[in-house]
């Protein structure tokens, strides 16, 4: 079964790109420099920050639904991201490399299954779960900090 797996969208975030830390404070936002590669993984690229880039760390809203599952949490995006990664039929290296909790939702915004997956598994994993008809669509989580990490959709 087809699958897409794409980064947020940069316009949700451009309105902070370039403000002063004050600023950021102000958003309930922080800027981040890259220290290490992987560790600063950016949702809209869905690739980890190479050391000495910025990002931004912030709260997102990833699972905004009227159910007792609707969610927030912090995120990293790099400062100036652009253009939203999307990887048909394919997982990009930032999930491959990390310990997954998988979950998957209707359209209701209800959980009906839930996993930890390492994520080099999560390709074989996509297809039988996307299968089940009351499945609307999955988010993979990086499973030891509990932060969104992406939404897969049929493809």
């Amino acid at each position: 079964m087809a699958y897409m797996i794409r980064g947020l969208d940069p316009a949700s975030f451009e309105h902070l790109f370039g403000l002063s830390d004050a600023a950021l404070a102000e958003h309930n936002a922080v800027r981040r420099r890259a220290d290490t590669k992987p560790g600063f993984p950016c949702r809209v690229t869905l690739e980890d920050a190479e050391p000495g880039e910025d990002l931004i760390l912030l709260n997102h809203q990833h699972l905004p639904v009227d159910s007792p599952y609707r969610g927030s949490y912090a995120i990293y995006v790099r400062e100036g991201a652009t253009e939203a990664a999307e990887y048909r039929d394919a997982v990009p290296l930032q999930l491959a490399r990390r310990l997954l909790a998988l979950r998957a939702f209707d359209d209701e915004g209800m959980l009906l299954k839930a996993d930890v997956i390492d994520g080099s598994e999560l390709d074989a994993v996509i297809e039988p779960w996307l299968a089940d008809p009351a499945v609307a669509y999955l988010h993979a989580y990086n499973a030891k900090p509990g932060c969104f990490a992406a939404r897969i959709d049929r493809g």
